[in-house]
């Protein structure tokens, strides 16, 4: 087991028991104690749980541990996303060579891009439909696909990524934090998503105000690795970021 699955699974436990015991852990995970121990040290030092004698408990913060399927989410916070993925689109230049995030948020571009020449390549299924749907060029990552995000994924899709080099990349994200990142539940949604944003000049990631200073167990980039395009931020010190976009003030 990977150790970002690992990772994953301790945290969905805790958060769901609120509190568990090494040796629970261990058996759970059929791995050595000492590997546990570790691992319980290292989210501790992240601050995604409380680390204690003989095991650990829940941190008492905002915290999504697993996806929502994208039928309940596209309904959720509309009018903000509907306003963040204006902005993002607008940002799509004719000769650019475009990477989409799956996501809800990021659907919420495809409707307001207008770049007939820019050339698009997608891990989203309904992205890809869309776009072709309008007449846009798509490319769809291979790979396997994950029905709750609709999204693909896997060792397949991060590989195909490799071979691209994109002016512009558009991400979703769980969680945006200034400490922990930008965060998913899914260890390999993590995995294209980081790749993806290694292989973009410019990267964005879009999140609605329910996703400031939340966190996910696994992080895919650090804060300051993207432009945060999101509708007003509350929070005065997080406002003085240089790399926050707000499309509502």
């Amino acid at each position: 087991m990977l150790t970002e699955e690992r990772f994953a699974r301790i945290l969905r436990i805790v958060n769901e028991e609120k509190s568990v015991t090494v040796q629970d852990l261990k058996e759970r995970l059929h791995t050595s104690e000492s590997t546990i121990r570790r691992d319980l040290t290292v989210l501790d030092q992240k601050k995604l749980l409380v680390k204690v004698h003989g095991g650990a408990t829940v941190l008492e913060m905002d915290y999504t541990a697993k996806d929502i399927a994208v039928a309940s989410r596209m309904n959720q916070n509309t009018e903000e996303k509907r306003e963040i993925g204006k902005f993002a689109a607008d940002l799509i230049e004719s000769d650019d060579f475009v990477y989409l995030d799956a996501g809800t948020t990021v659907s919420h571009m495809l409707e307001y891009i207008t770049s007939k020449d820019a050339v698009f390549v997608t891990n989203g299924i309904s992205h890809a439909q869309m776009l072709t749907r309008k007449g846009f060029t798509v490319y769809l990552l291979g790979g396997m696909l994950k029905p709750a995000t609709e999204a693909v994924i896997g060792l397949q899709a991060a590989e195909s990524l490799e071979r691209y080099h994109f002016t512009k990349g558009f991400f979703g994200t769980n969680g945006a934090d200034r400490k922990f990142g930008y965060t998913t539940p899914d260890p390999a949604e993590a995995m294209i998503k980081e790749t993806a944003m290694k292989k973009c000049r410019k990267c964005y990631v879009l999140a609605d105000s329910t996703k400031i200073g939340h966190t996910a167990p696994v992080k895919f980039g650090n804060f300051s690795d993207a432009w945060l395009i999101t509708t007003n931020v509350k929070d005065k010190e997080l406002k003085k970021e240089k790399n926050i976009i707000e499309v509502r003030k």
